[in-house]
């Protein structure tokens, strides 16, 4: 099976509602999404979220680097998957979405030759997982009140938002695990928001109210690996490093330093399944839990990361909730996102069948 093609387009995503970030206002992302087409007709799927706060691409950026890698990956042939990752990694620096969005489709297409699923294919540890839900920053009213339907809805993983204005989040995170039942799992993002020192003030005054948050992640700016195992090293509650993880060198490092005892993985940082397995890789080796994050992806991206969370018993925590946030699902096929449970089918590759609203762009 030979690439004869790669094919660019784009498909919109429309908001439930109006979502605010770094100073943006998005009511209907689009997504990047690419069809690598083989000789004998098969199609292989992949996506990217432009995420420019945190990776720094941005549509224009993605679709550039695709084009720019393309002309290398045509007429080679798809069973050659170390030969052909080694293209992506090594034709351009940064641009990890592009790279992601080729990485899966390559992946899709590799499960669609040989008819087998991608979870079974990355490992087959389980079918299904549990995801959390993400509680956006408000007033202490609207994130109680969100919380509450959360859990009405079915949802025992809460992820609570914090900010800078630290006095303000533990206000929020202490209504809210008031609020809920025991039994209910609270995690706490920080975002990057907090200094070293204060974190570990702010982390240890939510231990010693026995709060029993989960988890932290990302307390610290992404670049502050010594502050990062400062706090990791001062305190009870585990730290999950998220934004200062990107590919398997940036895993090594904090794996190596024990700057954080979990890492989020993500297909949009890393650069795709080949990286992800890796990190994931390098993790369980020394000990180091995963989690399987994600950016705000449709199904194509929900589903891929979902097949390698279940694949892998090193990953044990999942954070793939953007569906909730989208008016309507325009994948056809790919997991079956049923509230806080993900089931990924039993299909070839990640089993989608049809993209509705496709539009190739030149």
């Amino acid at each position: 099976m030979i690439i004869n093609d790669i094919k660019i387009g784009k498909i919109d995503l429309p908001l439930i509602k109006t979502y605010r970030k770094a100073r943006r206002i998005i009511d209907t992302p689009e997504e990047i999404v690419i069809k690598v087409v083989a000789d004998t007709g098969e199609i292989g799927i992949g996506s990217a979220a432009a995420t420019a706060s945190i990776t720094g691409d941005i549509e224009c950026s993605i679709i550039n680097a695709i084009k720019y890698i393309k002309p290398q990956l045509i007429g080679k042939d798809i069973d050659n998957l170390e030969g052909l990752m080694k293209i992506i990694d090594n034709s351009i620096v940064n641009n990890s979405s592009a790279k992601a969005a080729l990485d899966m489709a390559i992946y899709d297409l590799f499960g669609k030759k040989y008819g087998i699923a991608l979870y079974k294919l990355f490992g087959g540890y389980k079918t299904n997982l549990i995801t959390d839900l993400t509680i956006y920053y408000g007033t202490v009213e609207e994130m109680v009140t969100k919380s509450l339907e959360a859990i009405m809805q079915g949802y025992t993983h809460l992820k609570i938002k914090a900010s800078s204005d630290i006095e303000a989040s533990l206000e929020r995170i202490i209504a809210i695990k008031k609020a809920v039942r025991k039994g209910i799992k609270i995690r706490i993002d920080a975002n990057q928001s907090w200094r070293p020192k204060e974190a570990v003030k702010t982390i240890r005054k939510l231990e010693d109210m026995g709060l029993d948050i989960e988890f932290v992640e990302q307390p610290v700016k992404a670049w502050d690996l010594e502050g990062l195992k400062y706090v990791t090293d001062n305190v009870e509650t585990n730290i999950l490093a998220d934004e200062s993880v990107f590919g398997p060198p940036e895993a090594f490092k904090i794996i190596k330093d024990r700057s954080a005892d979990l890492i989020n993985i993500k297909l949009m940082k890393c650069g795709g399944f080949h990286n992800a397995i890796k990190i994931c890789n390098m993790a369980e080796t020394m000990g180091i839990k995963c989690m399987m994050g994600c950016m705000l992806e449709s199904k194509i991206g929900i589903t891929a990361a979902a097949s390698l969370a279940v694949a892998k018993v090193n990953m044990t925590k999942a954070d793939l909730d953007t569906m909730i946030l989208f008016k309507e699902d325009s994948i056809v096929g790919g997991a079956i996102v049923d509230g806080n449970q993900i089931t990924v089918v039993d299909e070839p590759g990640l089993g989608i069948k049809e993209i509705k609203g496709w539009q190739e762009t030149l």
